[in-house]
């Protein structure tokens, strides 16, 4: 049993909160974005936040401490555009082992200072693995429902040299997360699967669909329930939901699968819906009063921050989680190899 599953057992884990939202506030230009080694680039890179684990280190570092200093048992690392198929808007697909791996090595580092603190406390590094910009199971052209701008197998090659990367880089767990397309999850489990096997280790895996909208489904039209079952197959850490929608709104979707399933759940929701500009308006209070009501009903084992969150959101939710006993779920059961 990892760590990680130990520590599952003993409490609700908190994840951290935005790294974008995070960043924000630090007003990167241009010329911030390209430090000194990327200067001369061909293309605009204002915009890259995964270019900034290596042209603004140090900011990376200091938002993961400021969210383990809160509370937070997790972090995710700064790689949620980390594939090459994400980084061809830039250009920069040759840099995504980099990227991957010195984000990763920036989160441990952190961690490790933490945990060395607090012992009793052990930090974790999840390696975030976003959805990619293309879609597997849908046209991106009206006109043509049978195109698909990615295939199956293109996904699957590029989640693997991202895990690749985030492995060497030190994760203590792979986070797929806001997935929208189940299909494309399934390609980075595959490749998942694929490192663990070729390498004999044995890493968690955490899997985080999105909710888009009222109608309760997922971008390619899945259920929540539907969205378990058809992962379900691969032993998981934990299973559960992110962004899209507030905390109160995706209350009805972690009760649809936490009685429905032996992993853990998670969730890590925005901070309510974004407004005309944008912009997320949810105090930490109103935020973590809703949380609660996670907490009362026994849905959750993990639970941080989406968009529009900051270390006091997290701080308000690991104070809220503290009071709490996780649900009761069943170790996973590792494959043998």
């Amino acid at each position: 049993m990892s760590n990680i599953q130990q520590a599952l057992k003993q409490r609700i884990l908190v994840l951290d909160g935005a790294m974008g939202t995070m960043l924000q506030a630090y007003k990167f230009t241009e010329e911030d974005f390209r430090g000194e080694r990327f200067k001369n680039y061909p293309t605009s890179l204002q915009g890259n936040n995964d270019l900034l684990s290596i042209t603004q280190p140090e900011a990376i570092k200091t938002i993961h401490a400021k969210y383990f200093e809160v509370g937070a048992d997790i972090v995710e690392t700064n790689t949620f555009s980390g594939t090459t198929i994400a980084m061809a808007d830039y250009q920069m697909e040759d840099l995504v082992y980099e990227l991957n791996y010195e984000s990763a090595k920036i989160a441990k580092e952190v961690a490790e200072e933490f945990t060395a603190k607090e012992p009793h406390k052990p930090r974790f590094v999840a390696g975030s693995i976003g959805p990619t910009n293309r879609t597997a199971s849908m046209s991106p052209d009206v006109n043509d429902p049978g195109y698909r701008a990615v295939t199956f197998d293109e996904l699957r090659i590029a989640y693997k040299q991202q895990v690749e990367a985030l492995v060497d880089g030190g994760v203590d767990i792979l986070l797929v997360e806001t997935v929208f397309d189940t299909l494309n999850a399934k390609a980075a489990l595959f490749a998942i699967e694929e490192v663990k096997e070729e390498r004999n280790i044995d890493i968690p895996i955490m899997l985080s669909g999105t909710i888009t909208d009222a109608s309760g489904r997922t971008l390619s039209g899945q259920t929540a329930e539907a969205f378990l079952i058809s992962v379900s197959h691969i032993p998981l850490l934990s299973i559960g939901f992110n962004c899209a929608l507030g905390a109160n709104l995706l209350q009805p979707h972690l009760e649809a699968i936490a009685s429905k399933t032996d992993f853990a759940i998670s969730a890590h929701p925005n901070a309510g819906l974004p407004n005309a500009f944008g912009e997320y308006d949810e105090t930490p209070e109103e935020m973590g009063e809703q949380i609660e009501e996670y907490l009362k009903k026994n849905l959750i084992n993990i639970i941080g921050g989406c968009c529009g969150t900051s270390p006091e959101h997290i701080r308000v939710i690991a104070d809220t989680a503290a009071k709490y006993k996780p649900r009761p779920h069943s170790e996973l059961i590792s494959e043998s190899h």
